[in-house]
């Protein structure tokens, strides 16, 4: 069996790959589980300088791996530099501070000598998603493998370069052999890994009927994970914000990565008092993004990834005129390629699949609030609970207002945005767990007490 890359803006079949048959998968753990013993054994020191040899790696090929990724999945080449500078950073992060944060911890107690050890737990898997295709997987790779854990990489099926190019990073940055392997398999064969025993833990950034899958797999085997699903970010405004920079900036929220991003803003709650003036913002903004070629450097959205995200967003956008919404959506003039225009979507209904379902793509649904009591009701109407934004010059209004948001980051006066310095990760169906800093660093680990007594 094949799975295929290809270009979304050329709809051309860049290349195929053959599926790793069940034998050499078994080789593969086989490998993964000799590397973890080794690895293990190496001092949190030593990891750390890997680790720094790859950040390095990574700036010094930035624009070859930023190429794959656009031509693999279409995002625009800007962006796609952008994520792997930031993978870059990431590994710094960890190589500067992670003996720290793995640092035996001392606990006073009766005993004549009580501490907390932090050992790294085996194989990880991760499953990881198309959009930030390095990004996703090297947030979950460095501070693991920092740990002293070893990566099985199941990596979406329509991004088989990226993932390739991601084993190829650890091998050129001289990790040694298994530390980290993609594994060219298919969802069930992930899933099987699991139910086998055959990993210690699992990752998994993804739609929430895949982390479903994969919980129910793992709470089986009682395997650790962790999940960080999908999203529906509510964007609130305030009648006191500083709408021309919310105007601007929601437009950006909302369009990164051509809107395919579980932390983009998803839901435009504004303020009557001010509709009309972020209405007339967010337009012009909107209408002057640039639309075409993902490898042309002013270029600001690309193509969707791939042809079934069209139908979807489609689909969704029929629902919201069927049930009276305004719609009012760019030009957009390439005769081929997986492009769909982006769209403002006015007098909108809480029926609506753009706000009862996830909107994987450039859609942006404004809801219109007398209040901030309505506003925060609204912004927690939803099955999701990753991220969220509220914009107010009275900084304390919105601090008030952040406490009352279900999510697990909220943003005041910037959009959501992941930082390796920062815990990232959502509430309700949008996962558990937590990655990034050290709080991330630490899902991964046995957290061992060790009680000495005279």
């Amino acid at each position: 069996m094949k799975i295929q890359s290809i270009n979304p803006y050329t709809e051309e079949l860049l290349k195929e790959y053959e599926l790793m048959a069940p034998d050499e998968v078994t080789r593969e753990i086989a490998g993964l589980r000799q590397a973890f013993l080794a690895w293990r054994e190496q001092p949190v020191s030593v990891r750390a300088l890997f680790v720094r040899k790859l950040g390095a790696h990574l700036r010094a090929a930035a624009r070859r791996y930023a190429e794959i990724i656009t031509r693999e999945m279409g995002k625009p080449i800007r962006e796609a530099v952008a994520e792997i500078e930031k993978c870059a950073t990431l590994c710094d992060y960890y190589a500067e501070h992670g003996e720290k944060f793995l640092a035996p911890e001392d606990a006073k107690t009766e005993a004549k000598k009580s501490y907390v050890l932090f050992q790294p737990l085996g194989i990880v898997l991760a499953i990881m998603p198309w959009n930030f295709p390095f990004w996703q997987a090297f947030r979950v790779a460095v501070p693991a493998i920092l740990a002293g854990n070893v990566i099985a990489l199941k990596h979406a099926s329509n991004v088989p370069a990226s993932a390739l190019a991601i084993a190829e990073a650890f091998r050129l940055s001289g990790f040694p052999e298994s530390v980290l392997k993609t594994l060219l398999i298919r969802a069930e064969d992930a899933l099987r890994l699991i139910d086998e025993g055959k990993v210690e833990a699992v990752s998994l950034t993804g739609s929430d009927k895949a982390g479903e899958q994969v919980a129910a797999v793992a709470g089986r085997r009682i395997r650790k994970v962790v999940l960080e699903l999908g999203g529906s970010d509510p964007f609130i405004v305030l009648d006191d914000a500083d709408i021309e920079k919310a105007g601007r900036m929601a437009v950006s929220a909302r369009m990164i990565n051509g809107g395919q991003s579980c932390i983009a803003a998803k839901r435009f709650i504004v303020m009557e008092k001010v509709k009309n003036e972020f209405r007339e913002i967010f337009l012009s903004r909107l209408r002057g993004l640039r639309i075409g070629d993902p490898m042309d450097e002013t270029t600001e959205v690309g193509p969707v990834a791939r042809k079934e995200i069209l139908d979807s967003l489609q689909e969704q956008l029929r629902d919201a005129k069927a049930k009276g919404a305004e719609i009012l959506q760019s030009e957009h003039s390439c005769a081929k390629g997986f492009f769909f225009p982006p769209c403002a979507v006015f007098d909108t209904k809480e029926d609506m699949k753009i706000l009862t379902e996830e909107v994987f793509g450039p859609i942006a649904p404004v809801v219109i609030v007398r209040d901030e009591d309505e506003a925060v009701r609204i912004a927690n109407s939803t099955a999701y609970g990753l991220g969220a934004s509220v914009w107010s010059r009275d900084l304390e209004r919105a601090e008030r207002l952040a406490r009352k948001i279900d999510a697990g980051c909220v943003a005041i006066n910037d959009m959501v945005k992941s930082d390796p310095r920062l815990p990232f990760g959502g509430i309700k169906k949008s996962g558990f767990g937590r990655e990034l800093s050290h709080y991330g660093l630490k899902e991964f680990v046995n957290i061992k007490t060790v009680v000495i007594k005279e």
